[in-house]
């Protein structure tokens, strides 16, 4: 399930989810979390369910190490964004900034994975950073800024494990192996 990367991509897309409903108040809150956690558990089970094992060798050592040294980079990123926009006094900034290079990220692992669709992602990241990063120009609320970019990262990850998962069930139901 991992390996597939519906795992990392539910979990993750449950992070940006927190963070985009944290700009709710009151009931709507409460709701929203259960309902994020339910969307995450079920990508995660219909990925049990349909997903093939892991098969064959281990990967590559070469791939391996530069599947680690992009998400090296990318953590590396994360944290100068986090202490820049922090010592900047524009801690609202780290979301969208976070989103884009997280997005980015993205088009390395296509190539690294072979997996031409993780380009879909990659852009669509991007734009809830840079849609983010507009509302705030845009003198918008630090809560709608954090809404836009948790809350279109999150259906954008979730987005790419439905499909990764719905691929796997269509392929199965044909009695094509994925």
């Amino acid at each position: 399930m991992f390996k597939s990367g519906v795992g990392f991509l539910a979990l993750f897309g449950l992070g940006w989810w927190l963070l985009g409903t944290s700009a709710f108040g009151g009931w709507v809150r409460p709701v929203a979390v259960v309902a994020g956690c339910a969307a995450t558990i079920g990508l995660m089970l219909a990925a049990r369910h349909f997903l093939p094992a892991s098969e064959g060798a281990p990967f590559p050592a070469d791939r391996r190490r530069r599947f680690q040294q992009i998400n090296g980079l990318q953590w590396l990123l994360i944290i100068v964004i986090g202490v820049v926009c922090g010592r900047a006094g524009v801690p609202v900034l780290i979301p969208p900034l976070v989103a884009v290079v997280v997005g980015l990220h993205f088009l390395p692992l296509a190539a690294v994975f072979e997996q031409p669709r993780l380009r879909i992602p990659a852009a669509l990241l991007s734009v809830a950073g840079a849609a983010g990063m507009t509302v705030w120009a845009m003198n918008g609320p630090d809560e709608t800024v954090r809404l836009v970019v948790g809350l279109l990262s999150a259906l954008s990850l979730w987005g790419m494990a439905a499909w990764t998962v719905t691929g796997a069930a269509s392929a199965a139901e044909r009695g094509v192996r994925a």
